[in-house]
């Protein structure tokens, strides 16, 4: 019996390529994701302050701002404008390094050592140097196939994946849009292995953040350039 072209087409080397694409992209944002979360919990209990998750730190920043409390408000404040910095350098380095994770990734890997073995007493610029790191991760997936995605912030991942929710219960069959959880339980393990290299080695648990950093990306070389490509920031 011979097949109708939709079923030709489902079974085409392209469809599958593009399956497998979007398979290897996913699986490097949820490893990606486990970073993020690791290095949020190591820097929040060792610092006091969210290393990735600026949507806590703009409301303590605004809670600072209202209660006149400069240390808060310059900590907090300056440690925004890290992340944002992070972000757009990451974009600057990653169109540096043709594309390719592997350059970023040991970048970040590299801040992240720096953050490690600076004295604690330096909070501020063990904070801020960590920030920096984490703003950059955000370069090195942007999207899988056409999916958004956000690798160190899980609110705007919860909220797609919510409304997608809502659309499956009216009817509505729209693909991938489960896929959106994934940064989210990447987040989570990864913050639970955090917290729980903290209370073992303190602001040291970040060297483990860095060797994270740099295998990743060494897995990276691993993945086909054109595929990079397509995940990193045009």
């Amino acid at each position: 019996m011979s097949r109708g072209p939709l079923e030709t087409s489902k079974t085409s080397p392209f469809v599958r390529v593009r399956a497998l694409r979007n398979r290897v992209g996913l699986t490097f944002v949820a490893c990606l994701s486990v970073l993020a979360g690791m290095t949020d919990a190591i820097g929040f209990l060792a610092v006091g302050d969210f290393i990735s998750f600026m949507s806590g730190n703009t409301t303590r920043l605004a809670v600072g701002i209202a209660q006149g409390d400069t240390q808060v408000i310059l900590r907090l404040g300056f440690a925004v404008l890290a992340f944002v910095a992070g972000n757009a350098l990451g974009v600057v380095f990653a169109r540096w390094g043709g594309r390719r994770a592997l350059p970023l990734m040991l970048l970040i890997s590299a801040l992240l050592c720096t953050a490690a073995l600076l004295p604690l007493q330096s909070q501020v610029t063990v904070l801020l140097t960590a920030v920096l790191a984490m703003g950059m991760v955000n370069a090195a997936v942007e999207q899988v196939n056409g999916l958004q995605v956000g690798l160190t912030y899980v609110t705007g991942a919860l909220s797609r994946f919510g409304r997608s929710l809502g659309r499956w219960i009216l009817g509505e069959r729209r693909p991938n849009w489960h896929l959106q959880v994934v940064p989210w339980t990447g987040m989570l393990a990864g913050a639970v292995a955090g917290a729980a290299l903290e209370s073992q080695f303190g602001i040291r648990a970040l060297l483990f953040s860095a060797g994270l950093a740099a295998f990743l990306g060494l897995v990276s070389l691993k993945i086909p350039r054109s595929w990079q490509r397509d995940y990193m920031p045009r």
